[in-house]
């Protein structure tokens, strides 16, 4: 029996669909859809109803479920023995996204090998739901993602890093005293789109401006948005951990508004319950030396 196609049963159980467990699995569907017919030819039996998008457990589905857990679970822990086993380094498993992998894990990374000085890090770079996923899988043990909840995750809030507007050291808004945000209608601006909650806060301030901001850039590509804004090439709202030394090298300027006041990137760090304690403790404390405390 292919375990593959186990484990496509147990996603597809979890997310209750076939699309959202390809993701997770970073298949197609029609892979995921492939593994489920193909154990069910195995097993002889059908072990999901599928009406429309919705997908249910048979009785047959319902019988093998705890042990294709059993199954999944048992094989995963083998091949984590043969690794603690293994003459090699520990292996650490990260997943972050690409704020957190461009802005924090090299802030954090080598002090933490200075406490674990055998630990060998593997890196993996997605979305705050494809890491959420992939850490329930035990396909990666730890995770730098926004705000998340899960009843199996261990979640610790890790930065709050207040979003801002940046200016080029050179912009006419880097010498005024007092800017009021309707003056932002008359600049050209960059929006980093990065489809958390707190942007949508900016955008909702925008809605209330006249006139509206002039914005001829949107992008989610945080690296584009800040090379825009050292060229002087026009404004950007942006987290402070990206241009923490530009500004300090005075390159760029930030500008604060009371409308966009207390707006934040929230980034927290998940484990599985149990899993990774020390580890889990440490990158807590070098955060807060590193990046400094929270604004939250």
């Amino acid at each position: 029996m292919n375990i593959e196609n186990i484990e496509a049963f147990v996603y597809v159980l979890h997310y209750g669909s076939f699309n959202k467990a390809a993701e997770a699995l970073f298949l197609s569907q029609p892979s995921v859809t492939a593994r489920i017919q193909s154990l069910e030819r195995e097993l002889d039996c059908v072990l999901f109803d599928r009406v429309g998008k919705q997908v249910h457990l048979t009785e047959q589905g319902k019988r093998f479920r705890p042990y294709a857990q059993q199954l999944v679970d048992t094989y995963r822990k083998g091949k984590q023995q043969l690794r603690r086993n293994s003459p090699d380094k520990e292996e650490l498993r990260i997943g972050c996204t690409a704020s957190a992998a461009h802005y924090m894990l090299p802030e954090l990374i080598p002090a933490l090998r200075e406490r674990f000085p055998e630990l060998r890090l593997k890196l993996f770079t997605g979305t705050t739901d494809e890491v959420a996923a992939r850490v329930l899988g035990k396909e990666l043990d730890l995770g730098f993602v926004r705000k998340t909840s899960h009843p199996d995750l261990q979640t610790a809030a890790l930065y709050e890093d207040p979003i801002r507007l940046y200016v080029h050291a050179n912009h006419p808004f880097a010498t005024a005293e007092r800017l009021p945000i309707e003056a932002l209608g008359r600049e050209p601006l960059f929006f980093f789109e990065c489809g958390a909650l707190d942007w949508m806060r900016i955008h909702r301030v925008f809605e209330n401006m006249a006139p509206l901001p002039n914005l001829i850039v949107q992008t989610d590509n945080l690296e584009t948005a800040k090379k825009l804004v050292l060229r002087n090439a026009g404004i950007c709202f942006l987290p402070g951990l990206s241009v923490r030394e530009e500004e300090a090298g005075g390159l760029v300027k930030a500008i604060d508004f009371p409308e966009t006041s207390g707006i934040a990137l929230s980034t927290s760090l998940i484990s599985r319950h149990g899993e990774n304690a020390d580890i889990f403790r440490e990158l807590r404390r070098i955060s807060l030396e590193r990046l400094g405390p929270s604004i939250g």
